[in-house]
């Protein structure tokens, strides 16, 4: 007899922010899949928590910036690597505004975090599949706006 274990998608999120110079914060991530390559701050939405909630809570976890504002920007369907296994999720990016003095604290599982200009982003030196898309989707859509 064959075991068969339905999961529903799970949704992920993702940060995007811009400091006044037009920089994106990155992560460089601490722990596997893709360990030691950039990333964008965020994670798994906890269960009860809006993708707004989840957002600012990873941010402020793996960075140790608070959110002020998270504007949802677009989604798009990824398979993640977790334990091994292929799992299906939605991953969803939303622009962020944060407050406080701007140090970075590097937590949880991001090994550093850092601002890179815009211009010198480049999609390739992303670790995820997913994040390399959406980098690119941001990137190209003219969706960098200050908030």
């Amino acid at each position: 007899m064959r075991l068969r274990i339905l999961l529903q998608s799970l949704r992920r999120h993702r940060s995007l922010i811009l400091n006044e110079r037009q920089e994106l914060l990155v992560c460089r991530r601490a722990k596997e899949p893709a360990k030691g390559t950039l990333d964008l701050p965020g994670g798994f939405i906890d269960m009860g928590e809006t993708g707004e909630e989840g957002v600012a809570r990873e941010v402020r976890e793996e960075t140790g910036l608070e959110v002020e504002q998270a504007s949802y920007l677009f989604s798009l369907p990824n398979i993640y690597i977790y334990s091994g296994f292929p799992v299906h999720t939605l991953d969803m990016f939303y622009l962020c505004k944060v407050t406080g003095d701007g140090r970075l604290s590097a937590m949880d599982d991001v090994d550093e975090a850092f601002f890179i200009p815009i211009g010198q982003i480049r999609a390739e030196d992303f670790g995820l599949d997913s994040i390399r898309k959406g980098l690119k989707k941001f990137l190209s859509g003219g969706l960098f706006v200050n908030l």
